[in-house]
Protein backbone atom coordinates (compact mmCIF):
# COMPACT_ATOMS: atom_id res chain seq x y z
CA UNK A 1 0.00 0.00 0.00
CA UNK A 2 2.74 2.58 0.74
CA UNK A 3 4.47 1.92 -2.59
CA UNK A 4 1.35 1.59 -4.76
CA UNK A 5 -0.89 4.42 -3.56
CA UNK A 6 1.26 6.32 -1.08
CA UNK A 7 -0.76 5.52 2.02
CA UNK A 8 1.11 5.87 5.33
CA UNK A 9 1.61 2.71 7.38
CA UNK A 10 2.93 2.19 10.91
CA UNK A 11 4.65 -1.13 11.65
CA UNK A 12 5.49 -2.81 14.95
CA UNK A 13 7.23 -6.21 15.11
CA UNK A 14 5.09 -7.74 17.88
CA UNK A 15 1.27 -7.39 17.74
CA UNK A 16 1.04 -8.90 21.24
CA UNK A 17 2.51 -5.77 22.86
CA UNK A 18 -0.72 -3.83 23.48
CA UNK A 19 0.83 -0.83 25.18
CA UNK A 20 3.25 -0.29 22.28
CA UNK A 21 0.42 -0.69 19.75
CA UNK A 22 -1.78 1.77 21.61
CA UNK A 23 1.04 4.34 21.82
CA UNK A 24 1.76 4.06 18.08
CA UNK A 25 -1.91 4.41 17.10
CA UNK A 26 -2.18 7.51 19.28
CA UNK A 27 1.14 9.06 18.17
CA UNK A 28 0.54 8.72 14.43
CA UNK A 29 -3.25 9.17 14.39
CA UNK A 30 -3.79 5.75 12.81
CA UNK A 31 -7.23 5.38 11.22
CA UNK A 32 -7.19 1.71 10.14
CA UNK A 33 -6.15 -1.15 12.44
CA UNK A 34 -5.64 -4.65 11.05
CA UNK A 35 -5.59 -7.41 13.67
CA UNK A 36 -6.81 -10.85 14.70
CA UNK A 37 -9.46 -11.57 17.37
CA UNK A 38 -6.68 -12.80 19.68
CA UNK A 39 -4.85 -9.48 19.35
CA UNK A 40 -8.09 -7.53 19.86
CA UNK A 41 -8.66 -9.35 23.15
CA UNK A 42 -5.23 -8.22 24.33
CA UNK A 43 -5.97 -4.60 23.32
CA UNK A 44 -9.28 -4.68 25.22
CA UNK A 45 -7.44 -5.65 28.39
CA UNK A 46 -4.43 -3.36 28.23
CA UNK A 47 -5.08 -0.37 25.93
CA UNK A 48 -6.84 2.81 27.05
CA UNK A 49 -9.90 4.11 25.13
CA UNK A 50 -8.05 7.31 24.23
CA UNK A 51 -5.23 5.27 22.62
CA UNK A 52 -7.59 4.29 19.82
CA UNK A 53 -9.41 7.60 19.50
CA UNK A 54 -8.25 8.15 15.91
CA UNK A 55 -9.41 4.76 14.59
CA UNK A 56 -12.16 4.77 12.00
CA UNK A 57 -11.87 1.14 10.86
CA UNK A 58 -10.82 -2.02 12.69
CA UNK A 59 -10.52 -5.12 10.51
CA UNK A 60 -10.17 -8.60 12.04
CA UNK A 61 -9.13 -11.74 10.20
CA UNK A 62 -7.11 -15.00 10.47
CA UNK A 63 -9.73 -16.66 12.70
CA UNK A 64 -13.41 -16.37 13.53
CA UNK A 65 -14.34 -13.10 15.25
CA UNK A 66 -16.50 -14.05 18.27
CA UNK A 67 -19.48 -11.79 18.87
CA UNK A 68 -18.40 -11.45 22.51
CA UNK A 69 -15.04 -9.99 21.42
CA UNK A 70 -16.65 -7.62 18.93
CA UNK A 71 -19.08 -6.27 21.53
CA UNK A 72 -16.38 -5.90 24.18
CA UNK A 73 -14.11 -4.00 21.77
CA UNK A 74 -16.91 -1.66 20.70
CA UNK A 75 -17.94 -1.03 24.32
CA UNK A 76 -14.39 -0.04 25.23
CA UNK A 77 -13.24 1.88 22.15
CA UNK A 78 -16.44 2.92 20.36
CA UNK A 79 -15.49 1.19 17.10
CA UNK A 80 -17.09 -2.07 16.02
CA UNK A 81 -14.56 -4.43 14.38
CA UNK A 82 -15.36 -5.58 10.85
CA UNK A 83 -14.60 -9.19 9.96
CA UNK A 84 -12.83 -10.25 6.78
CA UNK A 85 -11.79 -13.65 5.48
CA UNK A 86 -9.04 -15.10 3.36
CA UNK A 87 -6.33 -17.70 3.07
CA UNK A 88 -2.72 -17.79 1.92
CA UNK A 89 -3.64 -19.49 -1.35
CA UNK A 90 -6.05 -16.65 -2.20
CA UNK A 91 -3.56 -13.77 -2.07
CA UNK A 92 -4.91 -13.64 0.75
CA UNK A 93 -8.28 -11.83 0.89
CA UNK A 94 -11.60 -13.31 -0.29
CA UNK A 95 -14.44 -11.48 1.49
CA UNK A 96 -14.83 -8.40 3.67
CA UNK A 97 -17.44 -6.50 5.64
CA UNK A 98 -17.48 -2.72 5.26
CA UNK A 99 -19.52 0.27 6.35
CA UNK A 100 -23.05 0.81 5.10
CA UNK A 101 -23.48 3.17 2.16
CA UNK A 102 -26.03 5.89 2.95
CA UNK A 103 -27.60 8.59 0.79
CA UNK A 104 -30.94 10.41 0.61
CA UNK A 105 -33.71 7.76 0.65
CA UNK A 106 -31.12 4.99 0.27
CA UNK A 107 -29.13 2.59 2.42
CA UNK A 108 -26.97 -0.30 1.28
CA UNK A 109 -25.95 -2.68 4.05
CA UNK A 110 -22.18 -3.21 4.10
CA UNK A 111 -21.88 -5.58 7.05
CA UNK A 112 -23.81 -8.22 8.95
CA UNK A 113 -22.94 -9.56 12.35
CA UNK A 114 -21.44 -13.06 12.38
CA UNK A 115 -20.73 -12.84 8.63
CA UNK A 116 -17.42 -12.45 6.79
CA UNK A 117 -18.98 -10.05 4.30
CA UNK A 118 -19.22 -10.02 0.50
CA UNK A 119 -16.61 -11.41 -1.92
CA UNK A 120 -14.18 -8.77 -3.17
CA UNK A 121 -14.63 -7.51 -6.77
CA UNK A 122 -13.71 -10.17 -9.34
CA UNK A 123 -13.90 -13.04 -6.84
CA UNK A 124 -16.60 -15.73 -6.93
CA UNK A 125 -17.60 -18.10 -4.15
CA UNK A 126 -19.60 -21.32 -4.36
CA UNK A 127 -21.13 -23.55 -1.67
CA UNK A 128 -21.07 -27.27 -2.53
CA UNK A 129 -21.77 -30.65 -1.01
CA UNK A 130 -18.50 -31.72 0.70
CA UNK A 131 -18.74 -35.23 -0.74
CA UNK A 132 -20.20 -34.78 -4.24
CA UNK A 133 -19.11 -31.16 -4.89
CA UNK A 134 -22.58 -30.46 -6.30
CA UNK A 135 -23.65 -26.79 -5.81
CA UNK A 136 -26.10 -26.26 -2.95
CA UNK A 137 -29.14 -23.94 -2.85
CA UNK A 138 -28.92 -20.47 -1.31
CA UNK A 139 -28.84 -20.60 2.47
CA UNK A 140 -27.66 -24.21 2.77
CA UNK A 141 -24.42 -25.02 4.56
CA UNK A 142 -21.61 -26.74 2.68
CA UNK A 143 -17.98 -26.56 1.56
CA UNK A 144 -16.74 -23.11 0.49
CA UNK A 145 -14.96 -22.87 -2.88
CA UNK A 146 -13.28 -19.72 -4.25
CA UNK A 147 -12.45 -18.69 -7.81
CA UNK A 148 -10.80 -15.55 -9.15
CA UNK A 149 -7.54 -13.89 -10.21
CA UNK A 150 -6.41 -13.97 -6.58
CA UNK A 151 -6.29 -17.79 -6.44
CA UNK A 152 -2.81 -19.34 -6.64
CA UNK A 153 -1.66 -21.39 -9.64
CA UNK A 154 -0.56 -24.22 -7.36
CA UNK A 155 1.98 -25.36 -4.78
CA UNK A 156 5.55 -25.24 -6.05
CA UNK A 157 6.70 -28.68 -7.22
CA UNK A 158 3.75 -30.36 -5.45
CA UNK A 159 1.29 -31.37 -8.19
CA UNK A 160 -0.52 -33.96 -6.05
CA UNK A 161 -1.14 -31.47 -3.25
CA UNK A 162 -2.28 -28.91 -5.83
CA UNK A 163 -4.76 -31.39 -7.32
CA UNK A 164 -6.26 -31.93 -3.87
CA UNK A 165 -7.30 -28.29 -3.46
CA UNK A 166 -7.81 -26.99 -7.03
CA UNK A 167 -10.62 -28.29 -9.22
CA UNK A 168 -11.50 -26.53 -12.51
CA UNK A 169 -10.03 -23.31 -11.13
CA UNK A 170 -12.02 -23.50 -7.87
CA UNK A 171 -9.97 -23.51 -4.66
CA UNK A 172 -11.21 -25.76 -1.85
CA UNK A 173 -10.90 -23.67 1.34
CA UNK A 174 -11.75 -26.51 3.70
CA UNK A 175 -14.25 -24.19 5.42
CA UNK A 176 -17.93 -24.90 5.95
CA UNK A 177 -20.08 -21.90 5.06
CA UNK A 178 -23.40 -20.59 3.73
CA UNK A 179 -24.42 -17.59 1.60
CA UNK A 180 -27.61 -15.70 2.50
CA UNK A 181 -30.11 -13.93 0.25
CA UNK A 182 -28.10 -10.69 0.40
CA UNK A 183 -24.85 -12.36 -0.66
CA UNK A 184 -23.22 -12.30 2.77
CA UNK A 185 -21.05 -15.32 3.55
CA UNK A 186 -21.07 -16.98 6.96
CA UNK A 187 -18.39 -19.43 8.07
CA UNK A 188 -19.76 -22.06 10.43
CA UNK A 189 -16.77 -24.37 10.88
CA UNK A 190 -13.67 -25.95 9.36
CA UNK A 191 -13.50 -29.48 8.02
CA UNK A 192 -10.35 -29.94 10.10
CA UNK A 193 -12.27 -28.97 13.23
CA UNK A 194 -14.83 -31.76 13.11
CA UNK A 195 -14.64 -35.08 14.94
CA UNK A 196 -16.42 -38.25 13.90
CA UNK A 197 -17.93 -39.62 17.10
CA UNK A 198 -20.19 -42.63 16.97
CA UNK A 199 -20.67 -42.04 13.24
CA UNK A 200 -21.75 -38.41 13.67
CA UNK A 201 -19.75 -35.32 12.68
CA UNK A 202 -19.30 -33.06 15.72
CA UNK A 203 -18.17 -29.43 15.16
CA UNK A 204 -15.56 -28.21 17.65
CA UNK A 205 -16.26 -24.50 17.11
CA UNK A 206 -19.96 -24.80 17.96
CA UNK A 207 -19.08 -26.58 21.20
CA UNK A 208 -16.56 -23.83 22.01
CA UNK A 209 -19.15 -21.12 21.28
CA UNK A 210 -21.67 -22.75 23.60
CA UNK A 211 -19.10 -23.03 26.42
CA UNK A 212 -18.16 -19.35 26.07
CA UNK A 213 -21.84 -18.38 26.03
CA UNK A 214 -22.57 -20.38 29.20
CA UNK A 215 -19.47 -19.10 31.04
CA UNK A 216 -19.93 -15.46 30.01
CA UNK A 217 -16.24 -15.27 29.05
CA UNK A 218 -15.43 -12.35 26.73
CA UNK A 219 -12.08 -13.77 25.61
CA UNK A 220 -10.98 -17.24 24.53
CA UNK A 221 -11.16 -19.48 27.60
CA UNK A 222 -12.00 -22.82 25.93
CA UNK A 223 -10.50 -24.77 23.05
CA UNK A 224 -11.94 -28.08 21.87
CA UNK A 225 -9.88 -30.86 20.34
CA UNK A 226 -10.25 -34.63 20.05
CA UNK A 227 -8.21 -37.74 20.80
CA UNK A 228 -8.67 -41.35 19.64
CA UNK A 229 -11.29 -43.43 21.43
CA UNK A 230 -11.57 -47.22 21.09
CA UNK A 231 -15.37 -47.32 21.33
CA UNK A 232 -16.53 -44.21 19.43
CA UNK A 233 -13.57 -43.42 17.20
CA UNK A 234 -12.83 -40.08 18.86
CA UNK A 235 -13.76 -38.21 22.02
CA UNK A 236 -13.81 -34.49 22.73
CA UNK A 237 -11.30 -32.89 25.08
CA UNK A 238 -11.77 -29.32 26.30
CA UNK A 239 -8.70 -27.30 27.25
CA UNK A 240 -9.66 -24.33 29.42
CA UNK A 241 -8.14 -21.54 31.51
CA UNK A 242 -10.99 -21.07 34.01
CA UNK A 243 -10.60 -21.65 37.76
CA UNK A 244 -12.58 -24.59 39.11
CA UNK A 245 -15.18 -22.43 40.85
CA UNK A 246 -16.14 -20.86 37.50
CA UNK A 247 -15.84 -24.05 35.46
CA UNK A 248 -18.22 -26.15 37.55
CA UNK A 249 -21.34 -23.95 36.97
CA UNK A 250 -20.50 -23.90 33.26
CA UNK A 251 -20.33 -27.69 33.08
CA UNK A 252 -23.66 -27.96 34.91
CA UNK A 253 -25.30 -25.61 32.40
CA UNK A 254 -23.73 -27.51 29.51
CA UNK A 255 -25.32 -30.74 30.70
CA UNK A 256 -28.74 -29.04 30.55
CA UNK A 257 -28.12 -27.20 27.28
CA UNK A 258 -29.79 -27.90 23.93
CA UNK A 259 -26.61 -29.32 22.35
CA UNK A 260 -26.92 -32.91 21.09
CA UNK A 261 -25.70 -35.48 23.63
CA UNK A 262 -22.71 -36.49 21.50
CA UNK A 263 -21.57 -32.85 21.38
CA UNK A 264 -21.33 -32.56 25.18
CA UNK A 265 -17.87 -33.42 26.55
CA UNK A 266 -17.93 -35.41 29.79
CA UNK A 267 -16.97 -33.60 32.99
CA UNK A 268 -13.73 -35.61 33.24
CA UNK A 269 -12.66 -34.52 29.74
CA UNK A 270 -11.92 -30.92 30.76
CA UNK A 271 -8.19 -30.13 31.10
CA UNK A 272 -6.97 -26.96 32.80
CA UNK A 273 -4.03 -25.12 31.21
CA UNK A 274 -2.33 -21.88 32.19
CA UNK A 275 -2.77 -20.52 28.68
CA UNK A 276 -4.05 -21.78 25.33
CA UNK A 277 -1.42 -22.34 22.60
CA UNK A 278 -1.37 -19.89 19.70
CA UNK A 279 0.59 -19.58 16.49
CA UNK A 280 2.42 -16.36 15.62
CA UNK A 281 -0.52 -15.40 13.37
CA UNK A 282 -2.87 -15.31 16.36
CA UNK A 283 -4.65 -18.54 15.43
CA UNK A 284 -5.08 -21.41 17.86
CA UNK A 285 -2.29 -23.96 17.47
CA UNK A 286 -4.48 -26.99 16.70
CA UNK A 287 -1.58 -29.44 16.58
CA UNK A 288 -0.34 -28.31 19.97
CA UNK A 289 -3.88 -28.51 21.39
CA UNK A 290 -4.09 -32.17 20.45
CA UNK A 291 -0.61 -32.89 21.85
CA UNK A 292 -1.53 -31.33 25.20
CA UNK A 293 -4.81 -33.28 25.30
CA UNK A 294 -3.13 -36.62 24.54
CA UNK A 295 -0.41 -36.03 27.12
CA UNK A 296 -2.94 -35.01 29.79
CA UNK A 297 -5.00 -38.15 29.28
CA UNK A 298 -1.93 -40.41 29.32
CA UNK A 299 -0.85 -39.13 32.74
Amino acid sequence: MPTTIGIGVVFHPNPLEPRAIGALVSKYGVTFLLATPTFLQAYIRRCEPEDFGSLQYVMAGAEKLPERTSIAFEDRFGVRPLEGYGCTECAPAVTVNTRDFRAAQFRQVGAKRASIGHPLPGISVRIVNPETFEPLPLGETGLLLVRGPNVMQGYLNRPEKTAEVLRDGWYNTGDIAAVDEDGFVRITDRMSRFSKIGGEMVPHIKVEDKLHELSGATEQAFAVTAIPDEKKGERLIVLHTLPEDKLEPCRALLAKSDLPALWKPRADQFVHVESLPYLGTGKLDLRRLKEIAIKAKEE
